[in-house]
């Protein structure tokens, strides 16, 4: 019969007509129902779909489509209940939810309407997203500066060193998207989600602030230019500086209109930037080879020229710039890699988009880079006033620059600032090409679609780690509106951190401050590839083949080693802040697990220690007690653990056992719910010990497996601790044989053996019954604090005032709670009296 919970998809196999072959096993020429979802690759039925990701996610998920898979003890007992699958089928979708699934389903909740969630393709999405966000504010007005100062030399290696590590850390990120579902949060989300919450909180949030941080620096590179258009036109409103935050101000709360807007409308402004933009990187290279008119050669265009290439082949760095400090200022213009992973979550097919489009993205806009610096750096001279009267006259000699062989004399500009030229202006762009507006216009896209693009990304990123409840203050970022579930939070948050840095008006101090957290960001993005290899994770199996685990380390060395070069106080910033935020992270111990790379590392250690330790033999220096508590009720466990706790001195092996007596079909889910349970009451209460549990027909067989079947190599127990049986007299004779023949046992097997018996008992129950209480009190008395203090806030105050600070102490002497006496199982004076050690 077909399974209600299989839904139909696109990636159901074809339908295949029965065959004799098939039906051969039918009397009567009886047919099965072929049913699609369920079909076979050899065309039988099956209880299961081919394989497929969709089929294989938590079938409890609380927070999207449930798959409704039966377990494997409904389908043992599938023919022993009434309507068979059926009924299996309807107890799981009304059956228990509480376990944990993905934070984001792929498949949406019942009855959202799909038709309205904006999604992208690979071009659109990623292609578009990340070539309008490298080519951003430094493509027209700090490239020409770049070169000015590196020289054409230095200058190739400046951009090619940036595509390096962009590429680099391409592939890592390609390797990672491909290895499982992409959710949103960019850069955040891969990180976290194969290193782990501490890593991953940590980058999340410096990654969205450096988001935030590229929108003032996009928008203050806009600003820039509408100033200069101000100056050539005697339109100054106040001052340069007061202009640019005037302008870089009113341009961001239009940009945030846009975002608020919504993705599509996002989206449709990106393409016409984009076409802007690719016709104004035309008219760059067209305007080389036009002739140069009089006032271009004034201000130091003179078209190819061989002496001109010669001459700024070599650096010449000036105002105390230096290769990297350059390379500092330029990176950020190779930072927009990641403008397709940040949306991650509005992508159609996030695994096949990101590595093509990024990759091409690179490879596109780094020969453009290439293209115009080599077109302007042979065509422009570093220095040139752009008075058409410095001409040389006849006779006089001239050898500052390669433009005395054209015929002008810029030799003032050895002591005279000059304006013009590859050093001095910014807007070199605009004299070089064929329609100067064009370049201006040019400028307006490169700068608007990388502000938007990254006013898009911060709100995105912070509001997926929002999600994730990583950092609990930052709770109420997480809600979405709309549709597409637009973080409008994130983007009034990002709104006043670019605002902030838009008042500091000085593009060149603003990009070494993203440089610092892009590059920490890509280390760890490599370093996430290398470790996820390095683990060997039967997780990991990503689609994308070409990547290298060696060159994912080199390109985070590489990244590390670009920030210290770059400015070394600002990556030990950088780091302070990651660490601080990791260890906060580590400290508050979030509730989630993602199948870490971290985690898949940690078990390796542990196999290849274990494996060490086998080959050691044993010493009697290096002896430690490592025992085996076999803890009975659960109103016992606490008192033998305390003992076994102090036993071992923590740092030896405890096993905490415990036998359930019965049939083992009958005791599988008591001893599945006990195995979990008890292990969380050991980690709560910091008892470093491993629960086990064995299902045997009676004690002395359970604890005799126990005993030959626990531990592993060198960490095996080799003491045995039992309470101490009180009911000699009214036990039945088979249950004093059993726990006689359970001491017999553990010295057949070589085992020392430890009896522990209390006088009052080991039933301490009602003492942890009433340390529950007694906290619970606190915790009220707490709250009514809490709500006295909001009163007060209101101007209401209290009649009655309890006191601020309260205590076990004083809950006690009010008579609140009077418990029996705690005993302290680990004092000596108490234990040894009643406690018998035998071998």
């Amino acid at each position: 019969m077909e399974n209600p919970g299989f839904e139909k998809s696109k990636d159901d196999p074809p339908q295949y007509e029965e065959t004799s072959f098939s039906s051969n096993g039918f009397k009567n020429g009886e047919h099965h129902d072929v049913r699609l979802s369920v079909v076979s690759a050899f065309g039988h039925n099956t209880l299961d779909r081919v394989p497929n990701i969709d089929f294989y996610r938590n079938a409890a998920s609380i927070s999207g489509h449930r798959a409704v898979r039966p377990s494997l003890q409904q389908l043992h007992n599938v023919f022993q209940k009434s309507g068979g699958l059926q009924n299996t089928v309807e107890e799981r979708e009304a059956g228990n939810s509480s376990t944990l699934g993905d934070v984001q389903s792929v498949i949406p909740l019942e009855g959202k309407d799909e038709g309205g969630v904006v999604k992208f393709g690979w071009i659109k999405g990623v292609l578009v997203r990340c070539m309008l966000n490298i080519w951003g504010v430094m493509l027209f007005i700090r490239l020409s500066w770049v070169f000015g100062q590196a020289g054409i030399g230095l200058g190739i290696v400046v951009v090619l060193l940036s595509v390096v590590v962009t590429s680099v850390t391409c592939l890592s990120m390609s390797a990672i998207c491909t290895n499982g579902v992409v959710r949103g949060g960019g850069a955040y989300y891969l990180i976290s989600r194969s290193l782990g919450p501490e890593f991953g909180g940590s980058i999340g949030l410096i990654f969205a602030f450096a988001n935030a941080v590229a929108v003032a620096m996009y928008v203050v590179g806009f600003a820039e230019t509408v100033v200069e258009l101000l100056k050539e036109n005697n339109a100054i409103i106040v001052d340069p500086v007061s202009d640019i935050r005037i302008i870089g101000c009113i341009t961001v709360v239009l940009l945030l209109g846009i975002t608020a807007a919504g993705m599509e409308w996002e989206a449709k402004a990106q393409i016409i930037l984009l076409v802007i933009l690719l016709v104004a990187i035309g008219n760059v290279f067209v305007g080389t080879v036009i002739p140069s008119t009089q006032d271009k050669r004034s201000k130091g265009f003179f078209n190819y020229q061989e002496s001109i290439a010669k001459e700024n082949f070599i650096p010449d760095f000036r105002d105390g710039e230096t290769f990297f400090s350059v390379f500092a200022i330029f990176f950020p213009a190779a930072t927009g890699i990641l403008a397709g992973a940040n949306i991650s979550g509005d992508l159609e097919d996030p695994q096949d988009a990101l590595p093509k489009g990024t990759l091409l993205a690179i490879f596109i806009t780094g020969i453009t880079y290439l293209g115009i610096a080599l077109c302007v750096s042979v065509t422009v001279v570093r220095d040139a006033t752009g008075n058409r009267n410095h001409t040389i006259t006849p006779g006089a000699s001239c050898n500052f620059s390669s433009a005395c062989d054209f015929g002008y004399d810029f030799s003032i500009c050895q002591t005279t600032k000059c304006n013009y030229g590859l050093m001095n202006n910014f807007q070199v762009m605009t004299l070089v090409s064929g329609f100067g507006p064009l370049i201006t216009a040019g400028t307006f896209s490169a700068t608007l679609s990388s502000a938007l693009a990254s006013l898009v990304s911060a709100p995105k990123v912070f509001q997926a780690l929002c999600k994730d409840n990583i950092y609990k203050g930052l709770q109420f970022f997480a809600k979405g509106h709309g549709k597409n579930n637009e973080p409008i939070r994130g983007y009034v948050l990002t709104f006043i951190i670019a605002v902030a840095f838009i008042l500091i008006a000085e593009l060149n101090t603003i990009a070494p401050i993203i440089s610092n957290f892009f590059l920490a960001s890509y280390a760890l993005i490599n370093f996430s590839c290398f470790h996820a290899s390095y683990a060997k994770s039967p997780g990991w199996r990503p689609a994308y083949k070409y990547y290298n685990m060696w060159l994912s380390l080199f390109g985070a060395v590489l990244c590390c080693g670009v920030m210290f070069v770059i400015n070394w106080w600002a990556a030990l910033l950088t780091y302070g802040i990651e660490f601080f935020l990791y260890i906060y992270v580590t400290v508050k111990k979030p509730d989630v697990n993602w199948g870490s790379s971290t985690q898949a590392v940690t078990f390796i250690n542990a196999v290849n220690n274990a494996l060490t330790l086998s080959g050691v033999d044993n010493h009697i220096k290096n002896f430690r007690p490592q025992c085996l508590v076999l803890t009975g009720s659960p109103r016992t466990r606490p008192a033998l653990l305390d003992i076994a706790h102090s036993f071992t001195k923590n740092y030896g092996l405890c096993l905490t056992c415990e036998v359930f007596v019965g049939q083992r079909d009958k005791n599988l889910q008591e001893i599945s719910a006990a195995v979990e349970q008890n292990q969380l009451w050991l980690n709560k209460h910091k008892r470093k010990a491993f629960y086990t549990a064995v299902a045997s027909d009676n004690l002395r067989d359970g604890a005799e497996t126990l005993l030959q079947a626990s531990g592993l190599g060198r960490m095996k127990p080799n003491t045995v601790m039992v309470g101490f049986k009180r009911d000699w007299r009214t036990a039945k004779p088979q249950d004093v044989q059993s726990y006689v023949g359970i001491l017999h046992d553990a010295f057949d097997f070589e085992q020392g053996t430890v009896i522990l018996r209390i006088s009052q008992g080991m039933d301490i129950s009602q003492i942890l019954k009433a340390e529950e209480e007694m906290e619970r009190l606190i915790l009220e008395q707490q709250a009514l604090e809490m709500e006295e203090d909001d009163f007060q806030m209101q101007g209401v105050k209290g009649f009655f005032r309890r006191p601020k600070k309260s205590s076990k102490k004083e809950l006690t002497s009010r008579g609140f709670l009077n418990p029996p006496p705690i005993f302290h199982w680990l004092d000596s004076q108490v234990v040894p009296p009643q406690t018998y050690t035998i071998g």
